[in-house]
């Protein structure tokens, strides 16, 4: 087993988790009229967005939990080398520009940069 690779799993899985539940308490918890799916945002947001926004802010978790699966895959298999290469090497890119993403789009103020920064780290000494 590769240890880098499980401990970025772990850690993706939790990042999605928590990025979820503060996403529901802090955010659309506000936007909800008495439905599952928050539809408030007046002044400044119209219905439509705010659903998508919901819709979207789970959907960053359900990819999340995506490369969670592939990254426990790898961390326990290693019979296709090419394979795992290339799926090693999406991972890590797609957390990297996510972090930088994150970085500059809120100036370092929303902690996601640092949990995909940490997560590339992992795999690049896996």
């Amino acid at each position: 087993m590769n240890f880098y690779l499980f401990a970025a799993a772990c850690l993706i899985l939790i990042i999605g988790l928590i990025h979820s539940i503060l996403g529901e308490t802090l955010i659309f918890s506000r936007m909800r009229n008495n439905g599952f799916i928050p539809t408030t945002g007046d002044p400044v947001l119209k219905e439509r967005h705010v659903r998508i926004l919901w819709a979207s802010w789970h959907l960053v978790t359900l990819f999340a939990w995506g490369l969670t699966f592939l990254a426990f895959k790898l961390s326990i298999t290693t019979s296709d080398q090419n394979w795992f290469l290339d799926v090693e090497r999406v991972i890590l890119f797609a957390m990297l520009v996510g972090s930088a993403l994150v970085l500059i789009g809120t100036r370092g103020r929303h902690p996601g940069w640092l949990g995909m920064l940490v997560i590339a780290i992992l795999i690049a000494l896996a």
